[in-house]
């Protein structure tokens, strides 16, 4: 108990270090925007006057340190800032982020499920015909790219002249699954879909090979000299001890699940964090730009201490390192 307690706290207090450095590093790039945040908020005909009383009632002209502390106090306290047009984008992002996180968070889950029973499969079936129809399934989702794949899924499905009409292809109002859930599947399925194929793809290979290796080691033969059925050795050691590496990569297909969700989202008008990021883009709105992208990293690294977490859970092994 205490090296899991030792290995947790270490996790812990990494995690200012990690979203310090995170902060500072997305603050100092935005700042080299040539963005004038005056001249956006004021516009052109604002004279030079208004300009600069905009500069010093928001803190423009103070050092760049200075700047970053101040952003570092109000992000402590959950503030984002302001738009260059005055509106919390704290209130942007909470109404955005929780459809993102839908959206990754199931689609990663059905492809998690998905690539442990495909890979497992493969690898008991190592060299076979299941085995190579699995390989030969999980390279096609692997190279298939998630934009074209919405964009192709939009023509033949979507509520457009030619498609299908079963699932909408532009969506103008997210709707929740508690308060209507047959629109929320119309709006939800394509978009999880184009999440789901790719990271399938990939965990396949990954669950099959971790198994394949786990299946030739050598507690497993002398599990099944001894009489145990192989069944059984497979489900209670072999699943459990290959685990490791696809959970590790499970971690990350998360966080490029967030990034992929981005650009999932503007094809679809979904109204999350990549129509935010979008309108911080178009407007030339750093500070929705640095909003978004700070959250984003944010629930990268805690996405990734949590999976850490998983590893003790998976295999206690791990708690003494």
């Amino acid at each position: 108990m205490s090296k899991l307690l030792n290995l947790i706290g270490r996790r812990l207090l990494a995690l200012p270090l990690m979203v310090l450095g995170v902060t500072l590093l997305v603050f100092l790039v935005m700042s080299l925007s040539n963005a004038d945040p005056a001249r956006l908020a004021l516009g052109e005909s604002a004279s030079p006057e208004a300009l600069e009383a905009y500069r010093q009632a928001h803190n423009l002209d103070d050092p760049l340190l200075q700047r970053y502390w101040d952003y570092l106090v109000g992000l402590v306290q959950g503030d984002l800032g302001q738009t260059f047009t005055g509106v919390e984008i704290s209130q942007m992002v909470a109404s955005a982020f929780p459809i993102t996180l839908q959206l990754v968070f199931i689609g990663i889950g059905i492809a998690a499920v998905l690539a442990t029973i495909l890979g497992v499969i493969a690898a008991l079936f190592r060299d076979r015909w299941p085995d190579q129809v699995i390989r030969v399934i999980s390279i096609i989702f692997l190279a298939t790219p998630s934009f074209w794949l919405a964009l192709l899924m939009i023509q033949w499905w979507g509520d457009i002249p030619g498609g299908a009409g079963a699932f909408s292809a532009v969506i103008t109002n997210w709707v929740s699954v508690f308060d209507d859930p047959a629109t929320y599947f119309r709006q939800a399925t394509l978009p999880i879909i184009a999440i789901v194929v790719p990271a399938a793809g990939s965990l396949t290979r990954v669950v099959r090979t971790s198994m394949v290796e786990e299946l030739d080691k050598d507690y497993v033969r002398t599990a099944i000299g001894a009489g145990i059925p192989k069944g059984t050795v497979v489900a209670r050691n072999v699943l459990r001890n290959a685990l490791i590496t696809p959970i590790t990569v499970l971690g990350l297909r998360i966080g490029y699940g967030m990034g992929g969700a981005v650009v999932i989202e503007m094809i679809f008008n979904i109204q999350g964090m990549g129509q935010l990021i979008f309108q911080g883009i178009t407007r030339n709105d750093v500070n929705i730009v640095q909003g978004v992208s700070i959250t984003i990293a944010l629930a990268f690294i805690i996405i990734n201490i949590v999976v850490d977490m998983l590893y003790v859970l998976v295999n206690p092994r791990i708690r003494s390192v």
